[in-house]
């Protein structure tokens, strides 16, 4: 069974109009939360881009409150959406990913999260799905063994089949 590590470039599409949200929104509705994950740092991420939405006038003080609200819900004080932490180990580990795949301070912290939750999940004999729109960053993480999803280039069909994959 495929569990799915979402990045805050798919993340905020679940609370802010953009491409790809309809099929964040479709992994939300198809799967349950306890397969779905976020990096802790990539929750704030979300909320930060939500902040800058609103103050640049992007989205309205009543759709930033109700995507908070559901940020909230869903992910942060959600008992059931796995929230992994970025302590000085991870970040540590993830240093190397920098000069590796040219990545910046954030995704290369989130790969390493990744690949250290997939080793988790396979060792139960499951897999994990990187959902992210961030090409440099799913470019890294194919490269470092992991399946991938981009909600904005990829088809409901291949969303369907990470979610079926048995």
């Amino acid at each position: 069974m495929n569990f799915f590590l979402l990045d805050a470039s798919a993340l905020v599409k679940r609370n802010s109009a953009e491409a790809g949200a309809v099929l964040v929104d479709h992994l939300f509705a198809q799967v349950n939360r306890d397969r779905l994950a976020c990096l802790m740092l990539g929750a704030a991420e979300v909320a930060a881009a939500l902040v800058r939405k609103r103050n640049g006038g992007i989205i309205t003080p009543a759709v930033f409150t109700a995507a908070m609200t559901k940020l909230r819900t869903e992910v942060l004080d959600a008992v059931d959406f796995v929230k992994l932490p970025s302590d000085n180990t991870l970040i540590d580990a993830s240093i190397p990913f920098f000069d590796k795949h040219a990545l910046n301070a954030t995704d290369g912290i989130l790969l390493q999260a990744a690949l250290n939750f997939a080793k988790q999940l396979r060792a139960a004999g499951n897999n994990l799905a990187l959902v992210a729109s961030d090409k440099r960053l799913l470019k890294a993480a194919q490269a470092e063994g992991l399946l991938t999803f981009d909600p904005e280039t990829q088809s409901l069909a291949d969303l369907d089949s990470l979610i079926a994959s048995p």
